[in-house]
């Protein structure tokens, strides 16, 4: 068992990391911006949710903590 606090993921990362792996199906009618925001990756999350597979909402709410963190 750790006992230091876990590095928060950065969201921009995340953000590219999921137009990566789902730009032809889940984020097929969104654009990859070049310097996203929170807002703008809480956008990306909702679409993986809706339009992705289970891996696509895994990595939703890895981007929904990490927007929350940035905050």
């Amino acid at each position: 068992m750790s006992t230091t606090p876990e590095q928060s993921e950065d969201f921009a990362q995340l953000y590219r990391q999921a137009f990566a792996a789902f730009s032809g199906r889940a984020l097929w009618n969104k654009r990859e911006l070049d310097a996203p925001t929170a807002e703008d990756a809480l956008v990306i999350a909702h679409a993986l949710r809706v339009e992705g597979n289970r891996e696509a909402r895994v990595l939703a709410e890895r981007i929904e903590a990490a927007c929350r963190a940035a905050h």
